[in-house]
């Protein structure tokens, strides 16, 4: 088996003036779920779509299921699976009529293609939908569909680019739960999103790219306890007293907390254990109570952030 589904080295991209990619260096190990994270106009989508055989990078060299993906595409193309920020399902056709068109378009034999249909159709739980038109379909179900005509061809490394956008939060749980089975039986799985959670949730490693480039990588934890240490956090029983709260953890970290009014919480980076002790002491002595108290690691979304700042091209953090 091989170690390594997909490898990329110094992927270069441009389109005129614009470099959309700029060296960008990829490893995902055979059977795992590497998240790609970064924000709007970063290079994600452009990285997928060299992967996916869709695009011509300008340098640099990937290779994919071991083969090269500028050299033999047409074995690439064999090995993968893409779904994209939008259904590439066609409305007009049923879901089962969908299903047996990917495998047709695949050179499945017509019967070949039918069964493979039903097992997808079963698998993604949209047998009992499968005479229905598309257009009746909820978004969700279109996703679901979408991932399933992915898996036509039996792909074994998969691109899924952004593929919850815009479902609600049960539908997007019930992709995630799909995303897991498909981990479970072998399948690689390359995963952009703007999703912090789902990275958080899904991804085994995570990278981070910016303008371009990679600016940091490791396994979620790994990711957030060597950007920024830990989190100290304080919600008091009236908000009245957010400013309060806040000038006692200025004076005691040396740091401006965040204020949040909308959820009554004050935030700070704290490097030292005993700030909670410290900070009991202050608020019992102020007669300040609080309903939450504590230190934690930082958010998924406190990293994006703070790896994404304006400066964070000039910076590499690996885990």
């Amino acid at each position: 088996m091989m170690e390594y589904a997909i490898e990329a080295e110094g992927l270069v991209k441009r389109y005129g003036d614009k470099v959309a990619l700029n060296g960008v260096d990829l490893e995902v190990r055979a059977g795992e779920v590497i998240g790609v994270l970064g924000p709007n106009g970063a290079g994600k989508t452009t990285t997928v779509r060299i992967l996916a055989t869709l695009m011509r990078p300008d340098g640099g060299r990937a290779r994919v299921g071991g083969h090269d993906v500028v050299r033999d595409p047409v074995r690439v193309r064999s090995l993968i699976g893409l779904t994209g920020q939008y259904a590439s399902v066609d409305e007009t056709l049923s879901a089962a009529e969908n299903l047996v068109l990917y495998g047709r378009l695949l050179n499945l034999p017509r019967r070949q293609a039918k069964a493979r249909a039903a097992e997808l159709l079963e698998r993604f739980e949209l047998a009992t939908e499968a005479d229905r038109p598309l257009r009746t379909f909820s978004g969700g179900m279109r996703r679901r569909l979408d991932l399933a005509a992915s898996l036509v061809g039996d792909a074994r490394i998969l691109f899924l680019d952004e593929p919850t956008t815009g479902l609600d939060p049960h539908t997007r749980n019930q992709l995630w739960e799909v995303v897991r089975g498909l981990v479970h039986d072998g399948s690689t799985v390359l995963l952009t999103t703007q999703y912090l959670e789902e990275a958080d949730q899904l991804a085994d490693r995570i990278t981070v790219v910016d303008r371009g480039r990679v600016v940091a990588e490791g396994r979620p934890g790994e990711l957030k306890r060597r950007v920024g240490g830990q989190i100290m956090h304080v919600r008091p029983t009236l908000p009245a007293d957010l400013d309060a709260v806040t000038a006692i953890l200025t004076e005691l970290t040396g740091h401006a907390p965040a204020q949040d009014p909308g959820a009554g919480l004050v935030t700070v980076p704290a490097a030292d254990p005993m700030l909670v002790s410290a900070l009991v002491r202050r608020l019992e002595s102020a007669g300040i109570t609080a309903d939450e108290l504590g230190l934690r690691l930082p958010s998924l979304d406190e990293v994006f952030l703070a790896l994404t700042r304006q400066d964070a091209g000039t910076r590499r953090v690996a885990a």
